[in-house]
């Protein structure tokens, strides 16, 4: 173990990342990351049998890293679940909450196919902003966050540029950058530091199910400067350098994540 893991293993000692959404993706990448590093992991998750001896093999790896990793397979996104996972966790725990929930609407506007109607955008805009803060004010509330905790969330191009069937979307990372933009003013004399990552085009199973990802992920690569995607382990290199101390002073930012894409 090479020095800088030593001082990450012994600064977050008993200390957790708690995960929404972190059995694929920006999310299990992260978790990795951070498990490699020396923090314990606590993921909650939802996933169908099937897809479950995979992430099993996920936590087995980290596990071969001396943390502890607590898995979930339930909904997020309910009240009992909060409450459940809150009692699991000890009071001033958790080093980072990280909401990298992907569940939502990819309905279109207009068109032949079914439209995208009202409940469908409470749905998403809940699932993939307002719950972030639903958790972090849970976590607060027990007095579970650390000394000098981190509150991040993942958020796209998306919230500013106009892709079909992405208006759901766009508008619950739109509510989630303004969520983040205040919590990190009303929190940080709670020693919270919040902000949002902006990942570049990363071909995750979220990405792949936006309609016309394909060509999506074509323009992404002739835009970037450096020729390639963004990928899970960019996306968690990021997550891990705001955990460490040298970014104690970083609240209230969107972190772009993308190799300059995003200003092509």
């Amino acid at each position: 173990m090479d020095n800088q893991k030593f001082i990450s293993s012994e600064a977050w000692q008993n200390q957790y990342a708690l995960i929404l959404g972190g059995s694929s993706g920006l999310g299990l990448a992260s978790a990795k990351k951070l498990a490699e590093n020396g923090m314990n992991i606590c993921i909650v998750h939802r996933d169908r049998k099937s897809n479950l001896p995979n992430f099993e093999k996920e936590i087995k790896l980290m596990e071969s890293f001396g943390v502890t990793v607590k898995t979930f397979n339930k909904d997020a996104l309910k009240e009992n679940v909060i409450e459940e996972i809150i009692s699991a966790l000890p009071k001033n725990s958790v080093k980072i909450l990280l909401h990298s929930i992907a569940k939502g609407s990819l309905k279109s506007m207009s068109g032949t196919s079914e439209i995208l109607k009202i409940q469908d955008l409470e749905i998403t805009i809940h699932a993939m902003g307002t719950s972030w803060y639903q958790w972090t004010a849970a976590l607060i509330e027990n007095e579970i966050f650390s000394e000098n905790a981190r509150n991040l969330a993942f958020t796209s191009e998306g919230n500013n540029r106009v892709w079909p069937g992405y208006a759901a979307v766009s508008a619950a990372k739109s509510a989630l950058e303004a969520l983040m933009r205040n919590m990190s003013i009303e929190f940080a004399s709670k020693g919270i530091n919040t902000n949002c990552i902006q990942a570049g085009t990363t071909e995750t199973a979220a990405f792949r199910a936006i309609p016309g990802s394909d060509d999506l992920a074509k323009m992404a690569l002739n835009r970037n400067p450096f020729n390639r995607l963004t990928t899970p382990q960019d996306v968690a290199n990021a997550v891990y350098l705001l955990c460490r101390p040298e970014a104690d002073w970083i609240n209230g930012t969107i972190l772009k994540v993308d190799g300059g894409e995003s200003n092509c």
